[in-house]
């Protein structure tokens, strides 16, 4: 069913095209004395932005407004050949229907007696047909798609400046997420695992100068250490990750949680070594914030994929007003940044806070 979908959705993409074509064709003969004007450049431009959501084509990455009437006029001759190959299909569809209703009423076709040989030639000539058709389709859109992304978006030259920016960001970005997590992980150590040593420490050393009853403490202190010492590791980088898997480490995430936490994994195949763990820490971090700072009482942890992505999404019913300021916050999302993802936070005041990252997983 998915194949017929698509084909149906092409053809009524090509077939609105040939009709805006004929819109576009019109709209540039009046207006063209008037491309300079405001109101002129406005209509130009919704006309295009109708266009790219008719492709299916992310218009924020393209020069809408500057080049909207240069586009519109090498458009339309691509959206006639798309009415012209529709027109075709339709008359296909016409004539088999012509030919169907000869064989079953015992009619001629145009004077001739629709025999079995006739119609198997006109069989075999209308399969033949229709795959140039289909093929005439795709290649119309095709064409209209590049010469959209041609027209409207960067030249390889500011595409490539564009790109060696964002690797320098995200370059530093990931400097600056490892050199933050190098300090929370020193504060981790020095503020609670360091402390419960000294005082352990300082236990044994009482007991051994004739106070035995608190050994009891001591041991107490050392079973609190322990703990706080796989917490830390874990933050560094859960063991369980490599041997178990993504499901099986935010089960280990919720399982800790101080507020229940429910986790949908749903994932047919294990995605590549860094968006697993970028996705863990995602999780990770996003639910011990809304444990310690949102007052949450249930979070909700979703991991799925969307096409080409790996989709995590983190809610909770918290008090919300997070910012994506926040060291921690900050830093998940220069580490989805890092990958080519995109991180989203949404959080109103009152909540409830939603944390979105999508992670290509090819």
């Amino acid at each position: 069913m998915r194949p017929v979908a698509e084909g149906l959705r092409l053809l009524a993409a090509v077939s609105l095209g040939a009709a805006t074509a004929l819109v576009d064709m019109v709209f540039l003969v009046v207006a063209l004395p008037f491309l300079g004007t405001p109101n002129t450049r406005a209509a130009a431009r919704r006309l295009v932005l109708l266009e790219t959501r008719r492709l299916r084509l992310d218009a924020t990455e393209f020069d809408v407004s500057g080049r909207a009437p240069r586009y519109l006029a090498l458009r339309v001759p691509a959206g006639l050949l798309g009415g012209l190959v529709v027109g075709l299909l339709l008359l296909g569809v016409v004539m088999v229907g012509r030919l169907a209703w000869a064989w079953a009423s015992g009619d001629t076709f145009d004077g001739i007696a629709p025999t079995l040989p006739i119609l198997l030639y006109f069989t075999l000539a209308g399969f033949l047909l229709l795959f140039l058709n289909l093929s005439g389709l795709v290649g119309v859109y095709s064409l209209e798609r590049r010469l959209a992304q041609r027209v409207l978006g960067p030249d390889p030259t500011e595409r490539l400046e564009r790109r060696i920016v964002e690797l320098a960001e995200s370059r530093a970005g990931i400097v600056a997420a490892v050199d933050s997590e190098r300090r929370r992980i020193e504060r981790d150590l020095h503020d609670g695992l360091q402390q419960r040593l000294v005082a352990l420490s300082m236990l044994i050393g009482r007991s051994r100068r004739g106070r035995p009853e608190l050994l009891n403490q001591a041991h107490e202190e050392a079973q609190q250490a322990l703990a706080e010492l796989r917490e830390v590791a874990w933050r560094v980088y859960p063991s369980g990750l490599d041997s178990l898997g993504l499901g099986e480490a935010l089960a280990g995430v919720a399982e800790r949680s101080s507020v229940p936490v429910k986790v949908s994994c749903e994932l047919a195949a294990r995605p590549p070594m860094g968006v697993e763990t970028a996705a863990y820490f995602v999780v990770c971090e996003a639910v011990t914030n809304a444990a310690k700072h949102a007052g949450a009482t249930l979070i909700t942890v979703d991991v799925h994929r969307e096409g080409t992505m790996i989709v995590v999404r983190v809610e909770d019913d918290g008090r919300g007003g997070a910012t994506a300021s926040g060291s921690g916050l900050s830093g998940l999302a220069r580490r989805v940044a890092a990958l080519d993802g995109r991180f989203e936070l949404v959080s109103p005041t009152g909540g409830p806070t939603t944390i979105v990252a999508e992670l290509p997983c090819e």
